[in-house]
């Protein structure tokens, strides 16, 4: 396994990831109409594009096939978190994750925090963080449950 930081034609196969991880890894906990309006198709144009550059996104990749990414903006906001169902429990997330919140450090980050969804929550929680409020978004006519979650960067790293 081989994480780095995102680089120009990571895009597309991470739109990909995206795609993948939330149609067969995300309807454990959500239903086909939710996954579908979260994930109408993948995403590929410049603005998703500039949105992976603009943050400090680091990619796994195993055997030349980029695996899973994650991205946190500088204001300490990590935005996107996803591998691909057939690699999910082992331990990419964690990889990337232990990347990120280091870097965090590195840069005098000193909050984190995320909108998790309800698959995603239990992993945030393991890793220390907590939930400090649940919501329900309404994307594309679809109501979806997830948890504004956050962690204080102090003391040892997790």
């Amino acid at each position: 396994m081989e994480v780095r930081s995102y680089q120009d034609g990571d895009a597309e196969p991470l739109g990909q990831v995206f795609h993948r991880a939330v149609r067969e890894g995300a309807t454990a906990r959500y239903d086909a109409r939710q996954v579908e309006a979260w994930s109408p198709q993948a995403p590929s144009d410049t603005k998703w594009a500039e949105r992976l550059a603009a943050a400090d996104t680091v990619v796994a990749s195993e055997d030349n096939r980029l695996v899973g990414f994650m991205s946190l903006n500088p204001d300490g906001y990590l935005d996107l978190a996803f591998v691909l169902p057939d690699v999910m429990g082992q331990g990419v997330a964690d990889l990337l994750y232990a990347v990120l919140e280091t870097r965090a450090r590195g840069r005098g980050i000193v909050h984190l925090t995320t909108q998790a969804s309800l698959l995603a929550e239990p992993f945030f929680a393991k890793h220390g963080w907590s939930v400090s409020r649940r919501q329900e978004v309404e994307i594309r006519e679809a109501i979806l449950k997830n948890a504004w979650m956050e962690k204080e960067l102090t003391g040892k790293a997790a």
